[in-house]
C-alpha cells in the first residue's frame, strides 16, 4: 500500500486544521484560512476518488439520504455486523478513509460505512452555525435509512468526536463500541481553555470574514460561530459509561504550543480514566492526521474493538 504524496498529506493536514472548529488556535487558523479561501467552491457532485476494493471485497456504493430537507451522501461496503462507521474530521469528507476502508473490509468482513457531513463532499450545504447536535442527527438519519441501528462500531476523527459524543448520548444502544482518533473530547474545553482559544482568534476570524467567501471559508466560519458557548456546553457533556471506547492520541497533537498540547493529552487521559471499559493508545511519530500518518494504528484499534464486541 502506497501512502499519499507529501503535497497531498500537507493539503489534508491544512484542511483538517482549517475547518475543525476545535483547532482555532492562532497558528492553525492564520496558516490555513488563506489556503481555504483560495480553494474555491467544491461542487457537491464533483468527481472524487473512492476507496479501491481489495480482491474479494465489493466496492462501496453511494446512497443519498435526506434529513430535515437536505441531502447526505453515504458510502456502503457490504459485510456482516458489527458495522464499522467512519466519520472524518473538520473540512474532510468520506474520501479521507479511502486507504483504510478496503483493509478493514477485508480483515474484519464487516459492513463499512463512510459519509460526507453537511457542507462536505456530495452532501448539501446547510446555512447557519454548524452544530454537532445537528451533525449527530444527520448521522442518525443516514444510519436509520440504511437500516443500521445496532451493533455499530463508530470511528471518529478530530471534530467528529463532538458528533460522536452527542450521537452516543442520543443512541447508546446503537453503538457497540467506539474508536476516537485524536478526537475533540468534552474534557478539553474547560472555561479557561475555551476563553483562551476564543480570545486568541478574534482577529483571525475577523480577517477571514473579509476574504472571498467560498464553500470552505463559509464552513470554517459556521464552525467558529458561537464557539465559546457551544464548547462550554459541550464540556458538560459526558460519554455514556456503557459504551466502550478506545482513544488514540497523536504524538504531536493538533496544537503547536506546549500548553495546548499538554491540555489535549490530559483531556484524552481524563476521558479514559473515567470508565474501566476505555483505554488509551498513543500513535507515535504521527501528526493529528493519524489515519494518514499511522493507518496501522487506527486499523489495529478498530480490529480490537470489532473482535471484542463480536
Amino acid at each position: 500500500m502506497t501512502g499519499p504524496t507529501p503535497a497531498r498529506r500537507s493539503r489534508a493536514r491544512r484542511a483538517s486544521l482549517a475547518l475543525a472548529a476545535l483547532l482555532l488556535a492562532t497558528s492553525g487558523l492564520s496558516a490555513c484560512s488563506a489556503a481555504a479561501a483560495k480553494a474555491g467552491p467544491a461542487p457537491a457532485t464533483a468527481p472524487r476518488t473512492t476507496a479501491v476494493a481489495a480482491p474479494g471485497v465489493a466496492s462501496p456504493t453511494l446512497h443519498m439520504v435526506t434529513n430535515q430537507g437536505h441531502k447526505l451522501a453515504f458510502y456502503v461496503t457490504p459485510g456482516r455486523l458489527p458495522a464499522i462507521v467512519l466519520d472524518a474530521g473538520g473540512g474532510l469528507d468520506a474520501s479521507y478513509w479511502n486507504k483504510i476502508v478496503p483493509v478493514l473490509a477485508e480483515d474484519t468482513g464487516s459492513e463499512i460505512i463512510t459519509y460526507d457531513r453537511s457542507g462536505e463532499g456530495r452532501s448539501s450545504d446547510v446555512p447557519g452555525p454548524w452544530q454537532a447536535q445537528n451533525a449527530a442527527s444527520d448521522l442518525a438519519a443516514g444510519l436509520s435509512q440504511l437500516g443500521v441501528t445496532h451493533d455499530v462500531v463508530l470511528i471518529s476523527h478530530s471534530l467528529a468526536g463532538e458528533v460522536a459524543t452527542y450521537f452516543v448520548n442520543e443512541h447508546p444502544h446503537w453503538i457497540a463500541g467506539a474508536v476516537l482518533v485524536d478526537a475533540s473530547l468534552p474534557e478539553f474545553y474547560t472555561p479557561a481553555e475555551t476563553a483562551r482559544i476564543v480570545a486568541q482568534n478574534q482577529q483571525q476570524i475577523a480577517a477571514l470574514k473579509q476574504q472571498p467567501q467560498t464553500r470552505a471559508t463559509r464552513q470554517l466560519l459556521a464552525e467558529a460561530d458561537n464557539y465559546g458557548p457551544v464548547h462550554l456546553a459541550y464540556h458538560a457533556t459526558v460519554w455514556p459509561r456503557s459504551v466502550p471506547a478506545i482513544a488514540i492520541v497523536s504524538s504531536q497533537t493538533p496544537f503547536p504550543t506546549a500548553l495546548d498540547a499538554g491540555l489535549w493529552r490530559a483531556a484524552q487521559q481524563e476521558f479514559v480514566d473515567a470508565a474501566p471499559n476505555r483505554r488509551l493508545i498513543t500513535a507515535e511519530h504521527s501528526s493529528h492526521d493519524i489515519p494518514i500518518d499511522r493507518p496501522d494504528v487506527v486499523i489495529g484499534a478498530v480490529q480490537q474493538m470489532v473482535d471484542e464486541v463480536r
